[in-house]
C-alpha cells in the first residue's frame, strides 16, 4: 500500500476536511475501498513496552501490519465544496503541531521496533505554510519540518521556551532513524486565503529500532 497514492485519489474527492476526525475517517475509507480484503481498525490499541498505545489506522493485509498516524492542522478557512460548507479554525501553536508530528514518528519507530511486520507512517495535511517553510533561529528549531530537512537525533526545546509551550512535552524526542522531509501538494481551492493544502508522509521501516 502506497499512502501517497491513497491521498492523491483522496485528493480528488475530499480537498479539504472538516476536522483531523474527518480526516482520519475519509482515509480509512480510502483504504477499505483501494483494499476491500484488508482489515482497517481506527484507533487500534496496542501495547508496547508496557505502555498502551492507541494508532489512528491499523491496516493488516496479506501478513503485513500498517500502522498510521494522521494530522491535520489548520489555518483559518471558511469555503464552500459542492454543497458542503467548511469552516476551519486557526488552530496556532504551530511549534506544538511540529513537536506532536515528531512524537508520532518516535511511537512508530517504537511499534515498528516491537514487530517486525509492522511498517509505519506518519501523515500531516496542512493549509499552515508555516509548517513546509523555513524560519531558522526558533525555540522550536529542533522540531521544524521544512521541505528538505533531515530528521535524525535527539530533538528538543530551545533555550528560551515558555514553560506554557512545553506543558506534557517537556522530554526531548530520540529518532532512530533518519527522516529526510518531502512535502507533496494535496489540493488547491482557488480564490480563498489559505486554500493550498499540502501533506508530508514519512515513512517509518521495520528496521528502524527503539530504544
Amino acid at each position: 500500500m502506497e499512502v501517497d497514492k491513497i491521498l492523491s485519489v483522496l485528493a480528488k474527492e475530499r480537498p479539504v476536511f472538516h476536522s483531523e476526525a474527518d480526516f482520519q475517517h475519509a482515509f480509512a475509507w480510502e483504504i477499505h475501498q483501494s483494499l476491500p480484503n484488508a482489515l482497517v481498525r481506527l484507533e487500534r490499541p496496542i501495547q508496547v513496552n508496557g505502555e498502551l498505545l492507541y494508532i489512528d489506522v491499523w491496516i493488516a493485509y496479506q501478513g503485513a501490519i500498517i500502522a498510521i498516524e494522521l494530522k491535520y492542522k489548520t489555518r483559518r478557512l471558511a469555503v464552500q465544496v459542492d454543497d458542503e460548507q467548511y469552516s476551519l479554525r486557526d488552530q496556532s501553536a504551530q511549534d506544538i503541531g511540529r513537536y506532536d508530528f515528531i512524537k508520532d514518528i518516535q511511537r512508530l519507530e517504537q511499534v515498528a521496533a516491537a514487530n517486525q511486520n509492522i511498517t509505519g507512517y506518519a501523515v500531516l495535511l496542512t493549509n499552515d505554510s508555516a509548517y513546509w517553510k523555513p524560519n531558522y533561529g526558533t525555540v522550536d528549531a529542533d522540531f521544524r519540518l521544512h521541505d528538505g530537512r533531515i530528521l535524525r537525533g535527539v530533538l528538543a526545546w530551545g533555550a528560551g521556551a515558555s514553560e506554557g509551550t512545553k506543558k506534557n512535552r517537556e522530554q526531548p524526542l530520540e529518532l532512530q532513524g533518519e527522516y529526510q522531509l518531502k512535502w507533496s501538494d494535496y489540493s488547491f481551492i482557488e480564490s480563498v486565503p489559505y486554500g493550498k493544502f499540502r501533506s508530508l508522509v514519512v515513512k517509518v521501516k521495520p528496521t528502524a529500532k527503539a530504544g
